[in-house]
């Protein structure tokens, strides 16, 4: 994956945006991921290091192996380690197509809002795969933005959402990859694969979740494809800000927003000799 891939950029406010998300949503995503003492775990596209830091706080006797193909990134994410005073992770520039790694070097791989952004995700999986211990884990989250739904409903919203989708898909993403991660996990070779929707709910009683996800982070996500937008002519400008307008508007005590991440599990079989 190049930096120009990567659908949300790389400026100031989608960093606050990457830190926004990760903090909201650490119960929801990360309760369950707890690896044993001694672990050692890799880390594909940490980006600047915003799942990183909870990982590596919530797992303190495991060491983490992060890398990413931005070496802007990681000077970032190794500069927020650092001032956390953590030890246990140590950052590389890498690509996922291409490791460095030995067969069988990690007990566990952990991939977090990767894969949306990779024209062969599959690939990407078959790549990862021999750095696994026979039985260790592959643990892969991802959104989909097909899961969107708020109220009050409006369809120059909705609109805007689809221009989300569609740029990333022009870029060779895929933002819809969540519900895909079980077929993926299984055609990549992985066994016992589980798969669990995490689901955000967001409504007046949840302040925290309004600021954190509502509008910090899903609604800065979409309003961050602007200019693609209307360069591919999705949208004009007038209806564009009433779009955004009226997602806004979902933030608001009287409404709602719900939007569904999904977890998958997959185990490294027995290496066949």
């Amino acid at each position: 994956m190049s930096d120009q891939e990567y659908v949300h950029g790389h400026s100031g406010r989608e960093q606050i945006r990457c830190f926004d998300q990760a903090n909201t949503l650490s119960e929801l995503l990360h309760h369950d991921t707890r690896y044993a003492s001694g672990s050692k775990v890799l880390e594909p596209g940490c980006g600047v290091g915003a799942q990183t830091i909870i990982l590596a706080k919530n797992n303190p006797e495991t060491r983490f192996i992060s890398f990413d193909i931005s070496s802007s990134s990681v000077t970032k994410a190794r500069a927020l380690i650092r001032h956390e005073g953590m030890m246990n992770v140590n950052f590389l520039t890498g690509d996922t197509y291409n490791l460095p790694f030995s067969q069988g070097e990690f007990d566990h791989i952990f991939v977090c809002f990767v894969l949306e952004h990779l024209k062969h995700p599959l690939e990407a999986l078959q790549s990862l795969k021999p750095a696994l211990k026979p039985s260790g884990t592959i643990t892969v989250i991802e959104g989909d933005h097909g899961s969107t739904y708020f109220y009050p409903e409006s369809e120059l919203a909705m609109k805007t959402v689809q221009c989300l989708i569609e740029v990333q898909a022009r870029l060779g993403g895929n933002s819809l990859i969540g519900r895909q991660l079980y077929p993926l996990l299984m055609q990549a070779g992985f066994q016992g694969v589980s798969v669990s929707p995490r689901v955000v709910y967001v409504d007046g009683s949840r302040p925290e979740w309004i600021e954190g996800f509502t509008r910090n982070t899903f609604n800065a996500m979409v309003e961050g494809v602007k200019e693609q937008a209307l360069d591919l002519g999705l949208m004009d400008e007038t209806s564009w800000e009433r779009g955004i307008a009226d997602l806004y508007t979902t933030a608001n005590d009287e409404g709602t927003f719900l939007y569904t991440f999904f977890k998958g599990i997959g185990v490294m079989g027995q290496i066949e000799s």
